[in-house]
């Protein structure tokens, strides 16, 4: 994949946001073909690459997850400490929060059913049907029929809003041009000196906060296919326009993700949603307008999920959902576009 990853060994306590890719050692007589094909309880060291630029510690990693209230709830996660996030560490009094959302246990096309439904029997670490259950990072324990989020405890068990057991994928296109004065120049930053690159962000009718307009990958949708269709629908409002409006905008659409492209990040998220059975994975795609002439001819509309929509100026004080600051710094680096104003600055805790 795209994009300057830095390979450092950790334990999953230490993920500082996510994890790019992972190999699975297993430990005493547990074999890796035996916890895929049963459900064991088998525990992995974690052998992770991460991106460039991250620094993972234990103060700031696997906090999203690990936040309270759940989002949308008043149920408050477990409290669950720096040094035993780590599924190695015994912890024998482990007590997290048993929730699952009214809106998930109603059953809708996108959800799984409850793991204790006799007609299901999900095959995970593998595609499930059209389902897919295999994670970017590799093998996942499966502990009593029910997946362990690989990065750790979170405080609360069962699914929360997410609809399936084990990873929950996503995509997050980021679409990026240059700031240009009215003469079309480039603006650069008076201190770095370097080009400020701005991004479609949306901002999130459930919880408020700007984001990268993106969304759940569909049953058997390609992710290139869920990159386009999320931005259309968040950043344009493709869901309302007309069929000969769809046409039009599908042609422009065609011109921007046909081209060259960066795979930013694939693999685990630290998400608010998370919890110990269920988790949001993502690959984070980077699509550049060097001109800006394709999306000077886009009109930007929220729709679907989004509030509002706009171009943002790419910096360290941007405050975003989840780990998505992290994903635009990176495409900052890889663009060698203005971030801070000291380009040494590590990347502040999101």
């Amino acid at each position: 994949m795209a994009g300057g990853f830095l390979g450092k060994t950790l334990a999953a306590v230490s993920l500082p946001v996510a994890l790019a890719s992972v190999t699975v050692k297993s430990l005493g007589s547990c074999s890796v073909a035996a916890c895929r094909n049963s459900l064991s309880s088998c525990r992995f060291h974690v052998n992770s690459n991460i991106m460039s630029g991250f620094n993972g510690t234990k103060e700031n990693s696997h906090n999203k997850a690990r936040t309270s209230p759940y989002p949308g709830s008043k149920v408050q996660r477990s409290q669950v400490p720096n040094d035993k996030v780590d599924w190695l560490v015994e912890w024998h009094d482990y007590n997290p929060v048993e929730y699952t959302a009214v809106s998930v246990l109603a059953g809708p096309q996108w959800a799984d059913p409850q793991i204790t439904e006799s007609n299901f029997s999900p095959k995970f670490n593998e595609k499930d049907g059209q389902v897919e259950r295999k994670s970017q990072n590799g093998l996942y324990e499966v502990k009593n029929g029910r997946p362990r989020n690989p990065a750790g405890r979170t405080g609360l068990v069962g699914r929360g809003l997410l609809g399936r057991w084990g990873p929950n994928h996503a995509a997050d296109p980021i679409i990026t041009r240059w700031k240009r004065d009215r003469s079309g120049n480039k603006i650069t930053h008076p201190i770095s000196g370097k080009n400020i690159l701005q991004f479609v962000a949306i901002k999130r009718k459930d919880c408020g906060e700007w984001a990268i307009p993106g969304g759940m990958v569909d049953p058997g949708e390609k992710i290139s296919a869920t990159l386009k269709r999320e931005f259309g629908e968040e950043a344009l409002n493709s869901l309302q326009k007309s069929s000969a409006e769809k046409r039009e905008l599908q042609e422009k659409l065609q011109k921007l993700f046909n081209q060259e492209h960066l795979v930013i990040y694939k693999g685990y998220v630290d998400d608010p949603r998370n919890t110990d059975n269920a988790w949001m994975e993502t690959e984070a795609v980077n699509y550049h307008d060097e001109t800006g002439e394709i999306m000077d001819n886009l009109t930007l509309e929220a729709g679907d999920d989004a509030g509002k929509v706009k171009w943002m100026d790419i910096s360290d004080k941007l405050k975003l959902y989840a780990s998505h600051a992290q994903f635009i710094k990176s495409v900052a680096e890889k663009r060698d576009a203005h971030w801070s104003k000291d380009s040494e600055t590590g990347c502040p805790g999101q």
